[in-house]
């Protein structure tokens, strides 16, 4: 069981997190997001826009090393780029990615 797709389902189901790179820059800008994640195979072009706003307002920007189709699956909509908007949920996902990279 892959338990950061799991976890980032639960996020979901909480209205905790904000799917797409539109969507997660809007977020970042009201100052609602606390971590920024980004699949594998996101386009650099979708990317740019995104980490220069999260850099810009001091938010962490992670990439999940997951494919858009991975997350797709656990979210049910298809986006490579998405925003966490609670402290608790933000900080458990950054601590499994780093697990990972261990």
């Amino acid at each position: 069981m892959d338990k950061l797709l799991s976890f980032l389902g639960i996020c979901r189901r909480a209205r905790k997190l904000v799917i797409g790179a539109e969507t997660a820059i809007d977020s970042l800008v009201e100052g609602k997001s606390r971590l920024v994640l980004y699949a594998d195979d996101v386009s650099h072009n979708s990317l740019k826009k995104v980490l220069k706003t999260a850099q810009s307002r001091g938010v962490d920007a992670m990439c999940v090393h997951r494919s858009k189709e991975e997350l797709s699956i656990s979210l049910g909509r298809l986006s490579g780029v998405l925003s966490v908007e609670d402290k608790g949920f933000a900080d458990r996902l950054r601590e499994l990615i780093l697990n990972e990279e261990q």
